[in-house]
């Protein structure tokens, strides 16, 4: 049940235009944005790792948050804030009065330099992850004052019964959502191989303690606590642990690995492969490369849980609720894949407008229950953001057909291939894939996903082509801007297999659609077992 201070200072709020609030809910916070400030106040939780169960505690905490997080960016902190009832029975912020609660108030960041929004928009590139790693290089290289109260945290945190004590912490945290939530096969998986990790590399754990690896990090380093602000070029790193010095105590490859997690959950194994290994040259640190698998599983774990607690919170909305549900599982089966990795197959179907490529994808994805993207419907909704079914009868390499578009495009049709194979999923890719350079740009992520790349030529004689072409510009509804002037273009431009010659390349005639089904058959059983 909410406070009433919280609806009486969203509905003060509501009532000025010039400064509107919005509420965020997480499963232990509140945080209320208005346009220039944002508070953050924390709920009245106790979940054993953290507990805010009275006011003294909140306050304590604030006070911590502010003070751990100015260490990155201190000029987003700008202090504690009490909420007070003021004589008049009012809510207000910073008023005289008496306190009913506290707030970690900062200054708002631009929404939309938030990573996870860059992610979202295909966007992030390796000059961000440069960004994040002069920042973090540095923190870490200084996170180590001679403080007696730090190496004494540092000695216990860094100990295998501490990294022990967490791991178990979290396996019998989520044992109520077994089955329910996350499957019990892959639980008990992911338990086998942390225990059996702990256990044979219990040497290796204890020379990071004595090589003094074990830092006062951020301990919750992902893409919803990065921002980027262009205007200043400037990178904050925001809202560390400061709940529980255990979770925040640790060593740096759990941080690092926490954002190479996220990295790969998103589709970017290749800048989360980045990451790590320059984070790993810059702090001469080998040895935090023989670690990244052990600590990614165990970050995926943690973000997992989260996600149960937040679905099992009644006071969240359904819209939050199910979402974090369908993230949980995704953390919980990328969990998995660090320790039973698969090699998932990425079926591409190609060739030229008007050969059978959406149809041959859309059955193949029928008959293999297979999620399955389209580049015509990438282009539009996700690159160009229009509706899939406008039409854009653009000259060949214009409009949203422009070189620039088109890269985009292919670019997140690649990630969003990435963020199914990273979970050990199939998946298939629908597009002309007439440039062996997109090719060669697609193969390199398929490498580092450690999947099995298909290509599925499509070919239809040239006068049935043309037919098709002409049909699709009175079918309202198709996605495809293809026609027979495009058509040409693309075939004097095709390259059939270049870039291919090593990899399976199977043909599927599509004029007959009884002979096209047997050929896909044949193609799902040849590679069923692989």
């Amino acid at each position: 049940m909410e406070p009433e201070w919280l609806d009486a200072l969203l509905k003060v709020s509501g009532s000025n235009q010039a400064d509107t609030h919005r509420l965020i809910q997480t499963h232990i916070s509140w945080v209320i944005l208005t346009n220039e400030i944002v508070y953050k106040i924390k709920k009245p939780v106790n979940f054993g790792f953290l507990d805010y169960t009275t006011l003294e505690k909140r306050r304590f905490f604030c006070e911590e948050e502010v003070r751990l997080n100015r260490r990155l960016c201190p000029e987003i902190y700008l202090g504690v804030a009490p909420i007070v009832k003021t004589p008049d029975g009012a809510y207000a912020f910073d008023a005289q009065g008496e306190t009913v609660e506290w707030a970690v108030k900062m200054r708002r960041m631009p929404e939309d330099g938030i990573m996870t929004h860059l992610l979202k928009r295909y966007e992030l590139n390796s000059g961000h992850i440069d960004a994040i790693l002069n920042k973090l290089v540095s923190f870490y290289s200084l996170n180590a004052d001679g403080d007696a109260r730090h190496a004494q945290l540092a000695a216990e945190m860094g100990s295998l019964e501490v990294i022990r004590h967490n791991t178990e912490e979290n396996f019998a945290q989520i044992s109520p959502f077994v089955a329910q939530i996350i499957p019990s096969q892959l639980y008990e998986a992911i338990c086998s191989y942390t225990r059996g990790f702990l256990q044979t590399q219990a040497d290796l754990f204890e020379r990071r303690r004595q090589e003094g690896h074990i830092k006062d990090g951020h301990g919750d380093l992902y893409s919803a606590n990065i921002c980027f602000d262009a205007s200043k070029n400037q990178v904050y790193i925001f809202d560390c642990i400061e709940f529980n010095d255990r979770f925040r105590y640790g060593d740096v490859a759990s941080d690092a690995a926490f954002l190479a997690m996220d990295l790969d959950l998103h589709g970017y194994p290749d800048l989360a492969s980045y990451f790590v290994s320059q984070l790993s040259h810059a702090l001469n640190d080998p040895d935090m490369l023989k670690l990244m698998d052990f600590y990614k599983c165990y970050r995926a774990v943690v973000r997992g849980k989260i996600g149960c607690f937040t679905w099992a919170d009644s006071g969240i909305d359904a819209a939050a609720r199910e979402a974090a549900l369908d993230n949980a599982l995704r953390y919980f089966k990328l969990a998995g894949r660090y320790v039973q990795p698969k090699r998932p197959k990425l079926y591409v179907v190609y060739g030229l407008s008007g050969t059978g490529k959406t149809t041959v994808a859309n059955m193949l994805a029928e008959m293999a229950h297979l999620p399955v993207y389209h580049s015509d419907q990438v282009r539009k909704e996700l690159v160009a953001g229009i509706p899939a079914t406008e039409r854009r009868l653009e000259a060949f390499g214009q409009g949203i057909y422009s070189r620039e578009l088109s890269q985009k495009t292919y670019h997140a049709m690649a990630r969003l291939a990435a963020r199914h194979l990273v979970l050990n999923e199939d998946v298939i890719l629908d597009a002309t894939y007439i440039n062996a350079l997109e090719r060669k740009r697609l193969l390199e992520i398929v490498e580092y996903c450690n999947a099995e790349p298909i290509f599925l030529q499509t070919t239809c004689p040239e006068p049935e082509v043309k037919r098709r072409l002409a049909n699709r510009l009175n079918q309202p509804q198709e996605v495809s801007d293809g026609r027979w002037e495009i058509y040409l273009k693309q075939k004097e431009r095709f390259m059939h297999k270049e870039g291919l010659e090593e990899l399976p390349v199977e043909v599927i005639p599509t004029e007959d659609k009884a002979v096209m089904q047997e050929h896909l058959k044949a193609v799902l059983s040849k590679y069923k077992n692989k």
